[in-house]
């Protein structure tokens, strides 16, 4: 029996990963007594092996490195503004009109 929609918190599908990958347990005899179907179990399974710390950052939410990257690239396209604004400035003080 499966729970179609049903969302599972990160500790959750933390300490179900770690009950495979560490403890040996199998995933269809998680499925069968969790009630998640197998297909999710092997989804976290894998995701808590490629990267055990950051593997469930929750709906929305961003891992840190790609939050970061999400904060210089704002950074980068500000910078990029002020530099046009300001080289408009300089031509426009450089080259007054008379």
């Amino acid at each position: 029996m499966t729970n179609n929609g049903r969302k599972y918190n990160k500790e959750f599908k933390t300490d179900t990963a770690k009950l495979v990958v560490e403890k040996g347990r199998s995933v269809p005899s998680l499925s069968k007594d969790l009630g998640v179907s197998e297909k999710t179990l092997y989804a976290w399974v894998a995701a808590f092996r490629k990267d055990s710390n950051n593997a469930f950052p929750g709906s929305g939410k961003l891992k840190p490195i790609d939050e970061e990257m999400r904060r210089m690239k704002r950074r980068l396209a500000d910078l990029e503004e002020e530099n046009a604004i300001l080289k408009k400035a300089a031509a426009i003080f450089i080259n007054p009109r008379k």
